[in-house]
């Protein structure tokens, strides 16, 4: 049975719309992307407060970190399709719902494992609900209003990553009515319950005259295969890489390869893949997805590895620190809102200028760590991180369009949930990278110099990452141009 197609009924929908609902679907999209890509960050700097109020081990705190993520990640894919089947925003409403009821439960979480089992729920929610807003986007808006929604989309992505530590450690500081750490879950209730209004309120329905099954064993493959891979990634520095770690990201490998046999067998026999196997053949769709490892990859272990630094290492404070981001916060939304105009003048060629600039921001931050030497303090270091700001700024918003010009509309829901997997696969892999080379590098040094220098050798890695991302921008942009050429030929 032929999947029915949604996003007809999503476009025609959109397009009928008002200018006035039209800004308010947007707005609403973009505070749910804002507080699911936030809460990836905003628990890292009240880690002490966790601590000290509910007695809990650093093993446990990390996990209530890293099981957001965890989980999060494993389930995106899933989320997208599911969204392909039941409609975006039935399911939008859904993850949303579950995602502020789980906040409020974060929020009064009595012990560590309770916070943690309520952290892994807000991040299965946030995966059913995240990969709808693309999928949105991408289906109910055509040429330049789809371009101002995906540049907005990457402005606020961005600043949920730059600014998420910054709201924790405000909101710490702050400790509100005494409540300490607990208002970073809780101010997702009013932001929450005010988001699901407005989506009920504006954005299309579906209703599609067929409803198709969801994949089951392509979802617990896939959810096996990521498990296997991402949980030694995630855990493996904190606990000293044991031999498990590696038996496990190995055993990934098979489960991939029997994942990827049986949504091609699937799709042979007539039935509904949870990833279609077309995608992968589709060249800028293979391009877009290495880009976004391997600059997720470098930005993820840019943040990690540059909070460490500037904490124990120059002995800022979380506060001190997360202002730190601050120009590179400005510099990418300053640059993310013109990117329609710019991409007017460049057309795709701004892919390759923005992360051409985001690498050279790269080498002028490691050029500056070798000149400054143990006299590197944050200050210096702010010209290379606007540098980097502006490239990103220039190379994100319109990433997303790009690495899904080709996709068909029906699959436009697990398209996007495997492009967001791949960027958390991708903060994964960064940081297990880049802390391993950090921490190998220090060693037991406890001195400025120890740190600056490991700080400076883990820089090269990051300039590497940042290159590789550039590397795959130029098939990708040409993927994306004969598609556009084609559409606009018929």
């Amino acid at each position: 049975m032929p999947e029915e197609p949604p996003p007809a009924a999503d476009e025609a929908s959109s397009q009928g719309a008002g200018p006035a609902r039209v800004r308010a679907m947007v707005l609403v999209a973009m505070a749910a992307t804002f507080m699911a890509m936030m809460d990836s960050y905003i628990v890292n700097v009240a880690i002490p407060s966790i601590r000290a109020d509910l007695g809990a081990s650093v093993s446990a705190v990390e996990m209530t970190v890293g099981g957001y993520i965890l989980v999060y990640g494993l389930f995106l894919v899933t989320g997208g399709r599911l969204g392909d089947i039941v409609g975006y925003r039935r399911m939008f409403l859904v993850g949303l719902g579950l995602f502020t009821l789980a906040s409020l439960a974060c929020g009064i979480a009595p012990n560590p494992e309770l916070l943690i089992v309520f952290r892994c729920v807000q991040g299965f929610s946030a995966a059913l609900f995240f990969p709808q807003i693309l999928s949105i986007i991408q289906t109910s808006f055509v040429g330049a209003k789809r371009d101002r929604a995906l540049a907005l989309f990457g402005v606020t992505i961005g600043l949920a990553a730059i600014t998420g530590q910054l709201i924790g450690g405000v909101l710490v500081q702050a400790d509100l009515f005494g409540w300490g750490w607990r208002p970073i879950f809780l101010v997702n209730l009013p932001v929450g319950l005010a988001t699901i209004i407005g989506a009920a309120l504006t954005m299309p329905g579906l209703k599609g005259a067929h409803r198709p099954r969801l994949d089951l064993p392509g979802v617990g493959l896939l959810t096996a295969a990521l498990l296997l891979l991402s949980f030694p990634l995630a855990e493996g520095r904190t606990i000293g890489w044991p031999v498990w770690c590696f038996v496990m990201m190995v055993l990934s490998i098979p489960v991939f390869v029997a994942f990827g046999l049986w949504e091609r067998r699937l799709q042979a026999n007539g039935g509904q893949p949870l990833v279609s196997p077309a995608l992968l053949g589709l060249r800028g769709y293979r391009s877009g997805n290495a880009v976004f490892l391997a600059f997720f990859a470098c930005n993820a272990g840019l943040f990690f590895v540059l909070a460490v630094q500037l904490q124990s290492g120059l002995g800022y404070t979380a506060l001190q620190s997360g202002l730190l981001f601050a120009p590179l916060g400005v510099a990418f939304t300053a640059v993310s809102l013109f990117v329609p105009r710019i991409v007017a003048k460049l057309g795709l060629h701004i892919l390759t200028v923005g992360y051409a600039l985001n690498a050279l921001g790269y080498l002028v931050l490691l050029v500056t760590a070798l000149l400054a030497g143990d006299g590197l303090t944050g200050p210096v270091l702010i010209p290379a991180l606007v540098l980097i700001g502006v490239g990103q700024g220039l190379g994100v918003s319109p990433l997303l369009g790009t690495a899904l010009a080709e996709v068909p509309p029906q699959e436009a829901g697990s398209a996007a949930g495997v492009l967001e997997t791949v960027g958390q696969l991708g903060m994964s892999v960064g940081i297990a990278l880049v802390g391993l080379l950090y921490f190998s590098t220090l060693g037991d040094s406890t001195s400025q110099h120890g740190y600056t220098h490991a700080f400076t050798v883990t820089l090269v890695l990051n300039l590497v990452l940042s290159l590789l991302a550039l590397v795959f921008v130029p098939p990708l942009r040409k993927a994306a141009a004969a598609q556009m050429a084609a559409a606009a030929a018929t």
